[in-house]
């Protein structure tokens, strides 16, 4: 799906584009425009106007701030850009970034790539555009802004909420989108490790304990003292927020970090394998 097209059942994302057409329409009739005299102002066709008034696309960041300027909006219509912005994410992806924007503590744990909160654009790319069948060159940029939004929340000026990243040296090592793209990737989790609110842990792959073996999860803990576990495998993913369910989940997440290297041993293990990549 490109990202103007709208993806109708996504009822979330649709009440949004609602909305937006639906301002868009009274901004145009109440200047007296058609939409033929509006796409001209505007720069851009009769045809997506009346797509992008008919809820068919969604309009991009330029068409929104075209329209604000040429209606005189004041920024009212250059506004709306936050909400369309969110709507192009999938839901499973808006989802999670809206319970991490509620955490105080986000812990994961992750045996075979670099945690999505920690990735680099072509890390993400390479992670992303592995998938089979493959995205289309559209959904594949759409799935890795998806995912690059999310870190917005690790915010330095901040310093909330907290984050624990657990990961096994196999995800240092695995050498995905090559060596550079790796070599990169290396260098933002060292600069990552530096700020005050984030540990971030390697679990080494001599150690002869290693209770991560079932796969990757995380855990969010919410502001209002509700956990939820969150747990990705091949084609499913579950959330869990039952308090037997996170207290295990909790239970083998301490269990990990206990088998892991510390933090400041786990930064030299980082800058050792960076050097030989």
């Amino acid at each position: 799906m490109s990202d103007w097209d709208a993806e109708l059942e996504d009822e979330e994302a649709g009440a949004v584009i609602r909305t937006v057409a639906r301002q868009l329409k009274l901004w145009r009739e109440a200047a007296g425009l058609t939409q033929a005299e509006f796409g001209t102002l505007i720069g851009y066709g009769e045809e997506l106007v009346s797509s992008v008034e008919r809820r068919r696309r969604i309009p991009r960041p330029e068409y929104l701030d075209a329209a604000d300027k040429a209606l005189d909006a004041k920024g009212k219509i250059s506004a709306m850009r936050t909400d369309l912005e969110e709507a192009r994410y999938p839901k499973k992806v808006r989802d999670v970034k809206r319970l991490e924007a509620e955490s105080m503590e986000i812990c994961s744990y992750n045996n075979s790539i670099v945690d999505g909160l920690l990735q680099t654009r072509e890390y993400a790319r390479a992670v992303i555009g592995a998938r089979r069948p493959p995205f289309t060159a559209e959904e594949l940029e759409r799935q890795v802004d998806a995912r690059l939004a999310r870190q917005e929340i690790i915010n330095p000026a901040t310093a909330e909420p907290l984050f624990s990243f657990v990961l096994c040296e196999s995800t240092l090592r695995r050498l995905i989108g090559g060596k550079m793209v790796m070599r990169e990737q290396l260098e933002r989790l060292l600069e990552v490790a530096q700020l005050p609110n984030v540990d971030l842990q390697v679990l080494p792959l001599k150690s002869e304990e290693n209770s991560g073996l079932d796969g990757p999860f995380r855990l969010l803990k919410l502001k209002d003292g509700v956990t939820v576990a969150l747990s990705e495998a091949a084609f499913i993913s579950r959330a869990f927020s039952s308090p037997k369910e996170t207290t295990l989940g909790d239970m083998r997440y301490g269990i990990i970090r206990a088998q892991a290297l510390t933090p400041r041993e786990s930064l030299a293990v980082i800058e050792k394998v960076r050097g030989e990549t």
